[in-house]
């Protein structure tokens, strides 16, 4: 195997590739990228073992062929020269670097491509498009509310459902929910609902643009995805997600309206002082104003009043103050709505006015 290709455009590429690879992983194939070249076309793959990752680039191929190398140096030597033409080629059981503007080299060992694992795939026929802009929203809104106990490992990623009117992302800690549901049909198949580890879906939103569609492609195991020159799979997380439409109230009693970044802004001074382990943050609501305060043991305590639009009896809700930042920080709107019926029960964060997504957080005790 010989080719040529452009620095920046190949390291890019790579890069990707290492994020897929697990840096857990010992030396072995599944710690290497997969490089193919034929009819001046590069195919990259990386792999480990859950999620699959394919693109192909424009190359010079002097010589086809494949092999894999060692995908983490391989990214340490493209970051270490200057932007240029290079020359990869194969001698024996190793590959040769050469950048055409500097008079350096580089080696690495090698192991035969056809160790590499097969990646899996499903016909071109299975896939179904839906608008790449919509598809990252709704990651946004969802990823953050993931669990990462172990132990209960049907929580570990964001639950996907084709409902009758739409495609719905659910994804909950067991402290909270994040809801969004998109009003997309046409073209879209039934399928069962699958819970998608969040690797995949962190990747899509760093490396997709957010312009055109992306297409999809569900089997029993695996979710497929496709968007530009990249073809990811990811096996799917086994279990039974839990029952979230029990968890969304029906309706709730109070409501209060007030401005997105003055919230948002309030707690990141208020979190100064809150307990570490905790996080526990005070909401002392009266009509008219909230008061969001908190106290760090031995350190100090903060304070602040923000206006709202509020009209019920005074009350005192403690919340997770990271449970309430984080939907503050993907809600797309100048003002929110936060309802609820008693103090320890379900408190309702969404957009006002109303829109597809809201955000669901379990109150803490307050003594």
């Amino acid at each position: 195997m010989k080719f040529i290709c452009d620095k920046t455009a190949f390291q890019k590429e790579i890069s990707f590739a290492q994020e897929i690879i697990s840096s857990k992983n010992a030396v072995s194939v599944v710690s290497n990228v997969y490089l193919e070249a034929f009819e001046n076309t590069l195919v990259i793959r990386a792999t480990d073992i859950k999620i699959g990752f394919e693109t192909r680039i424009p190359v010079d191929v002097q010589e086809a062929g494949g092999i894999t190398v060692f995908c983490d140096k391989l990214s340490g030597i493209m970051a270490s020269i200057p932007d240029g033409t290079i020359e990869v080629e194969q001698k024996d059981t190793r590959i040769v670097i050469k950048p055409s503007f500097k008079k350096a080299q580089f080696s690495l060992k090698t192991i035969a491509s056809e160790q590499f694992p097969q990646l899996p795939d499903i016909d071109d026929d299975k896939y179904f498009e839906i608008p790449v802009a919509e598809f990252k929203d709704m990651i946004e809104q969802t990823i953050f509310a993931v669990s990462d106990d172990e132990t209960r490992y049907f929580m570990n990623g964001v639950y996907i459902e084709r409902s009758p009117d739409g495609i719905v992302m659910v994804a909950t800690d067991g402290r909270r929910l994040a809801y969004v549901k998109k009003p997309i049909t046409e073209g879209v198949p039934e399928f069962k609902g699958v819970i998608v580890p969040p690797k995949v879906l962190s990747m899509v939103l760093r490396r997709s643009s957010s312009e055109g569609m992306i297409k999809l492609a569900v089997s029993d195991k695996n979710l497929f995805i496709k968007f530009g020159m990249y073809r990811l799979s990811t096996v799917l997380i086994e279990g039974q997600f839990p029952s979230y439409q029990k968890v969304i109230p029906d309706s709730q009693k109070y409501d209060i309206k007030l401005k997105r970044t003055d919230l948002l802004d309030a707690l990141k001074r208020v979190s100064i002082f809150v307990e570490q382990k905790s996080r526990r943050t005070f909401f002392s609501i009266s009509e008219g104003k909230i008061v969001l305060s908190s106290e760090e043991s031995d350190v100090g305590t903060a304070r602040e009043e923000i206006p709202c639009d509020y009209a019920g009896p005074d009350a005192v809700i403690a919340m997770n103050y990271k449970y309430i930042e984080e939907p503050l920080r993907v809600i797309d709107s100048d003002d929110i709505l936060m309802r609820y019926t008693e103090t320890g029960r379900a408190i309702t964060v969404s957009p006002e006015p109303a829109q597809d997504y809201f955000h669901i957080l379990m109150p803490m005790q307050v003594d």
